[in-house]
């Protein structure tokens, strides 16, 4: 950790694809017709509007990367999955980003 992060409290980024190796749940909060046209394998879809209905679908125990086309659907869906408990939850941008990180 750098100086500036001790200081400023800021956090270094996690390795999402070590996370992915470890189990981590990716999950694309797109429509089902953009996850369709697609998507990462393995990739679990509850679109973002869903979300909250969707809850039981989900682990409190498992490490959460959200993603979606941009970036902001998926923001969203993180602090949904906070504010609804789940402690470990990541924002993995979009969908084509997050699967070049990881591959």
């Amino acid at each position: 950790m750098g100086l500036f992060s001790k200081l400023f409290g800021k956090k270094e980024k996690p390795d999402l694809a070590v996370l992915i190796q470890q189990g981590a749940i990716i999950l694309d909060v797109r429509t089902p017709q953009e996850f369709k046209s697609g998507h990462i394998p393995g990739a679990m879809n509850i679109p973002v509007q869903q979300l909250n209905q969707q809850l039981h679908r989900l682990k409190k125990d498992k490490v959460i990367i959200t993603c979606c086309a941009s970036g902001a659907r998926s923001a969203m869906a993180r602090s949904i999955l906070k504010q609804a408990g789940f402690p470990e939850v990541y924002n993995g941008g979009s969908w084509m980003s997050l699967r070049n990180q990881i591959r």
